[in-house]
Parts: C-alpha cells; sequence; structure tokens
C-alpha cells in the first residue's frame, strides 16, 4: 500500500514523491488511495483561499485563488484531459480518429468552451460558498477534491477497458476491484458527512438545522458527482472503445464540479 500511495502522490500531484514501482498491481492501489490525495491536495488549496477570505480579500478573490492552487497542485492536469475529452467527443470522427485529435498538443474550440465553462461554474460556486462563510468555502474545496479523486474508482474498477494499448490509462484500466471501491466510497461518504455537519455546527445556535443539511449536501454532492462521472464514463467508453489518461482527468473534473455546486446550494439554502 505505501508503493501504491507513493504512486498516487505522484502521478496525481506536483508533490516530490519518489514513485519505487511501477506495475498495475501498483496502479491499482495507487487508484484506491486516490481520494486521499483529494483530501490533501483540497486541504492544500483551501488554504489561501481563506487567508484571503480573512483579509478581506472577498470571496470572488478566495474562490480564484482556491481554484489556481488546485490546478497548479496538479499541474493542469486534469484540467488538460477534460479539455481533451471535450475536443474528442466533439470530434465526431471515428473512435481511431477522435483519440488521435485527443492525443494532439493543441486545443480545440470545444476543449476552450468546455474548460471556460467549468472553470467559471467551479469559481462561482467556491465563491458563493465563500460568501456563506470561510468554513463553508474551505470545506467546499476540500470537498470537491476528495469527490472528484474518488471517481477514479469508478473509472479504473474491473472489466472496464482501456482504449489504447500504452499510456496511463493502459496502466490503470481494470485494476481496481468493486468490493474495494465501494468500501473507499464508503469510507469518503463518511468522512465528508462528518465534515459537514461539523462546518454546520461552526455557525452556532442561530442557524437551526444548519449541521444537519450540510452534512446532507456533503453526503449528496459527492453522490451527484459520481453520477456525473459514471455518465461521461459510459459515454466515452461508448465513443472511444475505453479509457484513457485524459478520459480520467475529465471525470475527476467533471465530478468536482458536480459535487461542489450541490454542495454550495445546500450551504446558500
Amino acid at each position: 500500500m505505501f508503493a501504491g500511495l507513493r504512486f498516487a502522490f505522484g502521478t496525481l500531484s506536483v508533490l516530490r514523491v519518489r514513485v519505487s514501482r511501477w506495475d498495475r498491481p501498483t496502479a491499482g492501489r495507487a487508484m484506491l488511495c486516490a481520494p486521499l490525495v483529494g483530501l490533501v491536495l483540497g486541504l492544500l488549496a483551501a488554504v489561501p483561499g481563506a487567508a484571503l477570505d480573512r483579509l478581506g480579500g472577498g470571496p470572488l478573490l478566495a474562490a480564484v485563488a482556491c481554484v489556481a492552487a488546485l490546478g497548479a497542485l496538479t499541474r493542469g492536469l486534469h484540467l488538460d484531459g477534460l479539455a481533451d475529452v471535450a475536443d474528442g467527443l466533439g470530434s465526431n470522427k471515428p473512435p481511431a480518429a477522435a483519440l488521435a485529435v485527443m492525443k494532439a498538443s493543441d486545443i480545440g474550440p470545444f476543449g476552450v468552451v468546455v474548460l471556460l465553462l467549468v472553470l467559471l461554474a467551479q469559481i462561482a460556486s467556491l465563491a458563493r460558498a465563500f460568501g456563506v462563510g470561510a468554513g463553508a468555502g474551505a470545506f467546499a474545496v476540500l470537498l470537491a477534491a476528495t469527490a472528484g479523486r474518488a471517481a477514479l474508482l469508478l473509472g479504473c474498477r474491473v472489466g472496464t477497458p482501456s482504449a489504447r494499448p500504452d499510456g496511463l490509462g493502459a496502466m490503470v484500466a481494470g485494476t481496481v476491484r468493486s468490493r474495494y471501491a465501494a468500501l473507499v466510497a464508503l469510507a469518503v461518504l463518511a468522512l465528508l458527512g462528518a465534515g459537514g455537519w461539523a462546518v454546520g455546527g461552526l455557525g452556532g445556535a442561530g442557524h437551526g438545522g444548519w449541521g444537519a443539511r450540510a452534512a446532507l449536501g456533503a453526503l449528496l454532492a459527492p453522490l451527484c458527482g459520481l453520477a456525473c462521472a459514471a455518465a461521461l464514463l459510459t459515454r466515452c467508453v461508448r465513443r472511444f472503445g475505453g479509457i484513457t489518461g485524459d478520459v480520467l482527468g475529465a471525470m475527476v473534473e467533471t465530478s468536482a464540479t458536480a459535487a461542489l455546486l450541490v454542495w454550495t446550494l445546500f450551504a446558500a439554502s
């Protein structure tokens, strides 16, 4: 598991970690550790946003700082995957040609539009969450980052094929057993639900019912994120014949954005 943990942090973040093993069994363990990577990245990204909010920078600046920090902590890896998948799906070409479009180094109009809309949705949602309070905003970052990486449990389950014979997608495709994925997902839900309850409790006695509502939102948000990621996965497998590293990155951003939107609606209600 330690080799898998190093694999996860070394692959999914910019944190300097020595990857000692690069094989499919280790890749499977790494994907099981992916939500933990998201938790750590979310905590790190929440710091500048919460600091700016406390210093009077305002919710919008805090939201931009958090989104920028998450992008920097991953080298924009998942955002790049999102743009590539948008171009591939929008190309209306046969699977092999669509995969070639995704592998190209440039970005097309579909990728630009989708990337812009997703980033705007993330910033707007985070700004609204920080408008509720610094705690709600910081927790929103943590929840989104964790829910996003939890989507990798879906994308790498046993039975999910790889669209290419090489690359990261081929390395991790089909390496996660469903029962282990379910156990990790339940642990993530329990942790986020407890975190939501704690954040709601910080509102004080004047916010009656906020703790329970926050906990419910923290449970429903990642579930909605995973549902959206699963829908994207189904579409990509049918369209491309399997997953690629770009598809996994797009699933991360899709799950994170959907979870963030749902949590913000609960927090702001």
